[in-house]
Parts: C-alpha cells; sequence; structure tokens
C-alpha cells in the first residue's frame, strides 16, 4: 500500500508508540485528542475512535483498532470515524485489527479496556455537552448482562422492565440495589456487584448502601420490601420478550463478497471456503450475519480501503435489529476467528512486505519530527527464564511400574529413564504457607500403559490431599524451568527399567538400549547453572555433537569430555559437575572441536557433520486466559480480555495459556466430577489449539486448585491471596468486598453452634450476611443473635433462665471463678462485685488462644420480666441473687476438661463416626477434644496448632479425619 503524508491525520502522528490506550473524538469529522482523564466517558451523541496498543514478550507492538458509534450520533460522523480508523491503521504500518463498536452491542473486547463497565451519558459536542451534574440525583434502573464483562444499557425506571433472567441495579439517592432474577447466573450476579461498586464510587463518592434483593425473596425482608417499594409494590414479573439487545445464537452459513467499483459482488466458490479465494490485489467482504469482516489485500491502496469499509456500513446499516459487528482485518493478520470461518488456511503466511510497510511510515514521520521509536520492531530481549519456585524443598521421587510406584532413593531421585514414567512430590516453602507440587514426568519411549498408571496415581495422590496440591504433566523434551530447577542435576538415561519397558522391548523383539555404565555412552550437557543442569543421553555418533554445547563420551573406565567452539567457560564447568554424577573418580580426556583424538572419534563411529546452533527453547508467549466448559467430551473456550485475578470465578474452570505450558485453573465451588477431568481439559485444550498457535500436544500441564495456587501461576496476575482464601460462592464474595470496602473478610476460627447460612449448613456466615440477619429482626423483639458477646454475659446476670430464646446459642464466656471456688460462695458475692468481675473480663486484652477459641462457661441466661412492676417482693431477692449465681451446668454425659471447655471422645468427634456428636460446631471439631487427646492426634498443644497458619490448620485436621 502507498503511503503519502497526506493521508495521514495530524492528529494520529505519533500515536501507537507505546503500550496502553489512545482515544479520540470525531468533532466536526475530525478526530480530536480526548484527555486521559475522561478515558471510559462516552457520550450517546458522539463517535470515538480508540487504539490499544499491546507490548508483547518478543518486543514487538500489537495494534487494535475500534471506533464507538453512540445511539444518537449522525451517519457523517459515524462514517467520519470509519474513515479516520482506516487512515489510523496507514499510519500504524497497516496490520492493525479494526472494530466497528456500537453503543449498546459492544465486543467484549472492547469492553474489557474499561472494566467494569461504561455506562454512556446523554449528549455529545453538538448538544453541547449538557451535563445533568448540577440536578437533583435521578433514580436510574440499569440492566446488566455478561460472565466475563458487563453490558450495562439503561431501562425505563418501571417495574415492567424487570425480568426473571437478567440483573438489574436500581441507583436511587441514597443506597444502590442489585435485583438478582431468578434465572441470572451466580457468574453474572457477581460481575453485576462490579458495575454496583462503580456507580457507587463514580455517583455517590462511594458513600451509600448496598443492597442484594434476590428474585421471589418474600417482602418480610426490610430490604427487598424498601426495592419494590420503588415500584408501588410488590406483583408479580412478566416473562422477558425477545428485543434488540439479545444476541442471534445461530451464525449463518458465510457468504464471501468481493468489492468491484465500490460495490459487493459474490464471489463464486466451491462447496467450502479456501484461503486461494482471496486475491491480494482486492478487498473483500466475509458476511457471517452477526459477525461481518472486511479483508483487505496487502497490495490495496488507502482509497480501496476506505472505500470496502463504506460498503460493509452500508451493507449493516439496514438490519436494526442484528446490529452486527464490523471486523476488519489486513492480509497476514487475521483473527483466529475470521481464519477459522474457512476450511483450509495455511499454516504460514509470508508478512514481510509489512515490515517495509512500516518502515515506510516510520520514515515519513521521521521527517516530521515525529519519535517513531516505538512504530519499529524493537529486537527480542532473550531473557533466562526464571523458575517462580522455592528451591529448598523436600523432593520425593517414585518410578511406575506396572499399576505400582516405587520409591527412589535420594541418591537416584534425579536419575530418569527415557522408558520409564516417574512420579515427584515437591514441597515446598510458600508465600504464606507450606505448597506442594505432584507431577508425572512420561519418557519418550514410555509406554501407553504406564503413562496413564503415573497420571492416575498422581491424581490419586492429589485428591488424598483434598487438592491442596498443584498437579503437573511433564513429557520428556518439554521440561519446564521449574520441574529443572526442583530436580537441578537432571540426568536422563536411555532405555528403562520398568515392567512396561522390559515387556515392549521382549515384544517387539528390539535390542534394549538401556544405559550400561560400562558400555558406550554420549551424553549432552546443558543447563544456566549448578543448580539447573541436565545430561541427556542422546546416540553416541559424531552427528549428535552440537558445537554449542558440552559433552560427555565413555566407554567403561575411558571417559572424554568434548567443548563445541561455541560454548563458554560456564558451559564447561557444568561438564566437571556432571562428571562426578555420571563418572566420578575418573579422570576425563578433556577434547576441544577441531582438536579431537582418533580414539574419541572411534568411539563415536568417525567423524560427520553435525549443527552448530544452539536448541532453543520455546520461547513464552503472551498469556491468553479462557473460561471452559467441557461437557460429554467436548469443550467449549471464551476467551477473557485484558484479564484479572477478578476474573477467576470460583464456579469455573479457567485455562491460562502461556503457549509453552498451560494451566488448568479449578474453582473451589466446581464440582467434584470436572474437578477429576481437570487434566483432561488441559488435554483437550492442546489437542484443539483454538487460538491456531501451533501448541504441542506434550506441551507442560498444571492443574491449580483454588487457594493452593503456586508462585509459578499466580506471576500473571496482581495477586491477593487473601480473595483466594474467601469463603462463598463468586456473589457473595463479592458481596462481601462491596460492602467492606474492598477489603476481603477472612473467616476466623470461633467454636460456636453451627448455624445454617443460605442452605450450607455449619459454615461461617461473610459479614453481609451477618449483617442482613440482624437487620431483619423486629425492632419489638430483644435482639440476641446481633449483640456481642460482652452484652450476653451482662444480660445474663438479670435474665430468667426458664424464659431464655431456646433458638440461641447459650451465650459464651470466660469463668470468673476457677474451679476451687464453690458455687456456695459465689452465692454469697454481692452484686456489685460480680458486675465488677464481669466488666473487668471484658476490659483485659485476652490471649491469642482465647481470642480464637473463647473458653466455654454455662451461664443461665434470662429474658426480662414484661411487667417489673409486678414482681413479688418475696421472691425478687432470690431471683437477683440466683441471676448472679454462675454455675457449671454440666448436662447429662457432657465432661468438661481442664480448662472448663466442654470435651468429648475422638471416635465420637471424627467425621467417619459411626456415633457423632450432636450440637457441635462441625467446622471446629478439634476444639472438642481434651488437651491429652488433642496432643496426641496433632503432636502439639492447643495453643502451638492456633498459631499455624489456616491452611495448615484444615491440612492436619484432614490427616486425622476432623475435616
Amino acid at each position: 500500500m502507498a503511503v503519502s503524508m497526506r493521508d495521514l491525520d495530524p492528529a494520529f502522528q505519533g500515536a501507537g508508540q507505546k503500550a496502553g490506550l489512545e482515544i479520540w473524538r470525531i468533532e466536526n469529522f475530525n478526530p480530536v485528542p480526548v484527555p486521559k482523564s475522561s478515558y471510559g466517558k462516552f457520550f450517546t451523541g458522539d463517535s470515538y475512535v480508540i487504539l490499544k496498543t499491546t507490548a508483547s514478550k518478543s518486543g514487538a507492538l500489537r495494534h487494535d483498532v475500534h471506533y464507538w458509534l453512540g445511539k444518537d450520533t449522525s451517519q457523517d460522523e459515524a462514517g467520519a470515524a470509519a474513515i479516520k480508523t482506516v487512515e489510523l491503521d496507514a499510519a500504524l504500518g497497516g496490520r492493525a485489527v479494526q472494530y466497528r463498536e456500537v453503543q449498546g452491542h459492544e465486543t467484549e473486547k472492547f469492553l474489557s479496556y474499561f472494566k467494569p463497565c461504561i455506562i454512556p451519558q446523554e449528549g455529545g459536542v453538538a448538544s453541547g455537552f449538557q451535563h445533568p451534574e448540577a440536578e437533583k440525583h435521578k433514580t436510574r434502573l440499569f440492566v446488566c448482562r455478561g460472565k466475563h464483562v458487563v453490558h450495562v444499557k439503561e431501562v425505563p425506571f418501571a417495574r415492567a422492565s424487570l425480568n426473571h433472567d437478567d440483573i438489574f441495579v436500581l441507583d436511587t439517592e441514597s443506597k444502590i440495589f442489585q435485583f438478582n432474577g431468578s434465572n441470572s447466573s451466580i457468574q453474572e450476579r457477581a460481575k453485576a456487584l462490579e458495575v454496583v461498586q462503580y456507580i457507587k464510587d463514580t455517583y455517590h463518592d462511594g458513600k451509600c448502601d448496598v443492597a442484594a434483593v434476590e428474585d421471589g425473596k418474600l417482602m418480610a425482608d426490610p430490604e427487598t420490601g424498601e426495592f419494590w417499594g420503588f415500584f408501588g409494590g410488590f406483583a408479580p414479573l412478566p416473562r422477558k420478550t425477545a428485543g434488540d439487545d439479545d444476541k442471534p445464537t445461530d451464525s449463518s452459513p458465510p457468504k464471501l463478497l468481493c468489492i468491484e467499483k465500490g460495490q459487493a459482488e459474490p464471489v463464486e466458490a466451491a462447496d467450502s471456503l479456501k484461503r486461494e479465494l482471496l486475491d491480494t490485489n482486492k478487498c473483500y467482504i466475509l458476511d457471517c450475519g452477526f459477525e461481518v469482516f472486511v479483508w483487505m489485500g496487502r497490495n490495496t491502496s488507502l482509497d480501496e480501503r476506505k472505500s470496502a469499509s463504506g460498503v460493509a456500513d452500508e451493507l449493516v446499516r439496514g438490519i436494526d435489529k442484528l446490529k452486527p459487528q464490523i471486523i476488519r482485518v489486513i492480509e497476514g493478520f487475521e483473527t483466529v476467528m475470521f481464519r477459522s470461518k474457512f476450511d483450509s488456511w495455511p499454516q504460514t503466511t509470508d508478512v514481510t512486505v509489512s515490515e517495509d510497510g512500516r518502515g515506510k511510515v516510520a520514515a515519513l514521520l521521521k521527517r516530521q519530527g515525529v519519535n517513531v521509536k516505538g512504530l519499529l520492531k524493537a529486537d527480542p530481549v532473550r531473557e533466562e527464564p526464571q523458575p517462580h519456585i522455592d528451591c529448598t524443598g523436600h523432593l520425593q521421587v517414585w518410578r511406575v511400574n506396572g499399576q505400582e510406584k516405587i520409591l527412589l532413593q535420594a541418591s537416584d531421585q534425579s536419575k530418569f529413564y527415557s522408558g520409564d514414567c516417574y512420579i515427584f512430590q515437591y514441597t515446598y516453602p510458600g508465600e504464606d504457607k507450606e505448597d506442594c507440587l505432584i507431577g508425572t514426568w512420561i519418557g519418550k519411549n514410555s509406554v501407553e500403559e504406564e503413562q496413564a498408571s503415573a497420571n492416575s496415581l498422581a491424581s490419586k495422590m492429589v485428591e488424598s490431599m483434598k487438592f491442596l496440591a498443584c498437579q503437573a504433566r511433564i513429557y520428556e523434551g518439554n521440561e519446564p524451568v521449574q520441574f529443572h530447577s526442583i530436580i537441578q542435576s537432571f540426568i536422563v538415561f536411555k532405555g528403562g527399567l520398568g515392567e512396561g519397558y522390559k515387556a515392549y522391548i521382549a515384544g517387539k523383539e528390539i535390542p534394549d538400549e538401556t544405559y550400561n555404565e560400562n558400555g558406550v555412552a554420549l551424553f549432552r550437557i546443558q543447563g544456566s547453572g549448578p543448580d539447573n543442569m541436565q545430561a541427556i543421553q542422546v546416540e553416541p555418533v559424531a552427528s549428535s555433537l552440537n558445537s554449542s554445547y558440552c559433552y560427555i563420551l565413555h566407554n567403561g573406565p575411558a571417559v572424554f569430555t568434548w567443548s563445541g567452539n561455541s560454548t563458554s567457560a560456564e558451559d564447561q564447568e557444568l561438564v566437571e559437575r556432571m562428571l562426578d554424577l555420571i563418572k566420578p573418580n575418573l579422570q576425563s580426556k578433556p577434547q576441544r572441536e577441531g582438536s579431537e583424538s582418533e580414539q574419541f572419534w572411534d568411539l563415536l563411529g568417525g567423524k560427520s557433520e553435525y549443527p552448530s546452533q544452539k536448541i532453543l527453547r520455546e520461547a513464552e508467549s503472551d498469556p491468553h486466559l479462557f473460561s471452559c466448559h467441557f461437557s460429554k467430551g467436548n469443550l467449549k473456550v471464551t476467551e477473557v480480555y485484558n484479564f484479572s485475578q477478578d476474573d477467576l470465578m470460583t464456579e469455573d474452570i479457567f485455562i491460562l495459556d502461556c503457549h509453552s505450558e498451560i494451566f488448568v485453573w479449578v474453582g473451589q465451588q466446581v464440582d467434584s466430577k470436572s474437578r477429576l477431568q481437570a487434566l483432561t481439559v488441559g488435554e483437550k485444550f492442546l489437542e484443539h489449539d483454538f487460538l491456531l498457535e501451533k501448541l504441542s500436544r506434550v506441551a507442560p500441564i498444571y492443574v491449580i486448585m483454588e487457594g493452593s495456587e503456586p508462585p509459578f501461576f499466580t506471576r500473571f496476575f496482581k495477586w491477593d491471596s487473601a480473595k483466594s482464601a474467601m469463603l462463598g460462592n463468586s456473589f457473595q464474595r463479592k458481596l462481601t468486598l462491596v460492602k467492606s470496602g474492598g477489603a476481603p473478610v477472612l473467616d476466623k476460627p470461633k467454636r460456636r453452634t453451627p448455624v445454617s447460612y443460605g442452605g450450607r449448613s455449619s459454615s461461617v456466615p461473610d459479614k453481609s450476611q451477618r449483617s442482613s440477619r440482624s437487620m431483619s429482626v423486629s425492632p419489638d423483639r430483644v435482639r440476641v443473635r446481633g449483640r456481642s458477646p460482652a452484652f450476653n454475659a451482662l444480660a445474663a446476670t438479670f435474665e430468667n433462665p426458664n424464659a431464655r430464646n431456646l433458638s440461641t446459642p447459650p451465650p459464651v464466656v470466660r469463668k470468673l471463678y476457677p474451679k476451687s471456688v464453690t458455687p456456695d460462695s459465689a452465692i454469697l458475692a454481692p452484686k456489685s462485685a460480680a458486675i465488677a468481675a464481669l466488666s473487668s473480663s471484658f476490659e483485659q486484652p485476652p490471649s491469642a488462644r482465647e481470642t480464637m477459641i473463647p473458653r466455654s462457661l454455662k451461664v443461665s441466661p434470662v429474658m426480662p420480666k414484661s411487667n417489673p412492676d409486678k414482681i413479688d417482693k418475696e421472691n425478687s431477692v432470690g431471683t437477683r441473687v440466683e441471676s448472679l449465681t454462675i454455675q457449671e451446668d454440666v448436662k447429662e454425659n457432657e465432661v468438661e476438661d481442664e480448662e472448663g471447655l466442654v470435651i468429648h471422645p475422638y471416635e465420637r468427634l471424627k467425621i467417619t463416626s459411626t456415633d457423632p456428636v450432636t450440637s457441635i460446631d462441625v467446622t471446629k471439631r478439634e476444639t472438642y477434644l481434651s488437651s491429652a487427646e488433642f496432643k496426641e492426634k496433632f503432636g502439639m498443644s492447643k495453643d502451638a496448632f492456633y498459631k499455624l497458619p489456616k491452611w495448615k490448620q484444615n491440612k492436619l485436621k484432614m490427616a486425622v479425619q476432623l475435616f
């Protein structure tokens, strides 16, 4: 494409030179830069051009250009935005992907730039940007749709706008309500809460209440009643009717049109679409119904591309209901979605013209005095990959032998055979807890039966640890840097020692190549240092040599070391270290490339040609995150653009694709069947290669459970460990964050009577749930559940034991008197002394253990008399004295330990008990053990136990069947 400076708008000069967003608004048909402070603010009467520049790991810059059209923008402004987008692409070298974005029908990629949402405002340039800021707050109703990004649309403030399928946000002056349709998903509800937070921060300065209203919830709930009060009271909702916002589920068969003289003419194609139908000198339209692609050949002019864009706009202008998305692609830089529409598409294309075109644009801009550093592709900086794992942990390795595994001695843990499979378990200190990695290593020549056995045995090990360990599947030759850093001095021998390999070579009647220390063997030495070095046994022939490596060659006691001319002193040092492992206590004969001895060549069978280029590891590419749905052997994925930790929903499975390795992340709320299929999901992902990036079927796969994310996974995010440790589903967690001001609220170990919250028995309610329960209490009723333990203790002094609310757990307070004090002496204590003692007990700072496990004392709680004036004087004194009595109140068959805590035998507390204890907090079973039995089971005191991190407490409780 010929480029002229007259074709480049001055507003675009220097654009796209660094990663980030750049936005222009169309004013009088010209692009005008939008201040960064206004990014994300769009007006319904305007058109905008948005440039997203991304820097890849290779140093190259990638561009996506969008033009956004407000619902009230004029056709002339919309046309100007489309043409300016083509000009901007020319300024960027003619390789950007261009998207047409219509208000209310934006692509997920576009919306991901402005998370959590965009809420266009009325007005625009033509109307003088009349803002409603000065007006009184207007009550508005929004509908929210989407699991990964949220499409927000303002709808009429009326009951008729509500339905059972969507989520609605009602923004009032003092409170924001989120109404969850009964048919909406947990993930959609969680994402909509991000919109609630955005509205709260943007329109209320972060100062207003937030309430969640469930569709079908009774009016008795105060917040539900308050919500329906805005609509004149509760009434049944109508069924949802199909509207303009509903996307079609089925796409139309693609139709290919060729642009000739400003007209779109159908292409007479065969039964299927093939790449050969596209001519580099022309522009084409691929009409797929909801998506319309414009393909521009490399040799087309700027005017031809503008004309093709105009034809596409005319094509979709009359389709009001469908509102198709227009995506324009340049030859050689087609999107995956475009290429997937063709039955035949070559794996590689020649794009050398693109670099030449970019250079011409850069040269033109440079003459104008513009800094063009970002326009030219930077030389990739090749860095040594980092393991991102602590290498001081504990390692165990097993060799798979049929259906069993054999533990290897420490001296053999780094010696693997290519015909065998291995399982390794590595425990290491993490950021704030102990982490564990369990993996399989599959030798190139191992048999399928042992490969399946290795994966099965490793999966059972992970399952036995309650999925707290990360699982890895690794193939020989594709080991990640984490594996090499764990093993450190890794040696791979030819042949195998397992039953599977022996049976295979016997059945095939092929010679056994298993390494023999007294025979001829050649090893290639590689690695980055003493903590990451490998010796790989290769064929003992000259063609196995490479000038970029060092080698060890031996024939029994005769040992040679060979150094290629391209090796460094560090490489040669690794050879000496590996000699100590392969042939210790033997003197080697150094050989330099070009000056080898005859004996050396004789052992290799004579001289021959060999390569000189180093074998480069596959580079890690920019990561992509996908949401996965796996059912009946079929895998469906949806890419999540511009992802963050908040996109990982606890109900779903996600795949982080780094090209050289993939991570399968499994949420805590994923069902057990899907959890066990996580490794299969990863294998299916590699098989389908959804991004058409030539993924290797033997790339490493990691299966990671939520809450046990290793550092080599979290490095791709701005990670907050507290978020992954929260309780509840995605909606409950987000609601907690919104109500707590963004700080994760974690569970604290308490011993209390189990109560059911939202259908989940024996779980700790989050802050929002506790608040809603307290608020739902009638003002005429004595607040029991919402009051503090201190208040319970003081109130118990004056309450009647016969009138206690049976639905309320007995108040838990600290004992005031040691066991040596008799009940009689306690009765004689004056009332003022009892109150003073109680008050002082609350004023004194409790010990760490008491904070976590309150000591249980049976205080007889009483409800106050409804009419104190009618109290019998004769009974009043006795009642008051009796109320001051602090009794042990030991129930039948209930025992207390020396600290006054109710205890039960271990056999009745464990989760597999045939005679389980009732009326206990099943999430805190260990607190009911006696001190002696606790120490016997856990090997430590209770004080020491509760100083451990919560994850470690749970791990220990699992081991003794108390969790």
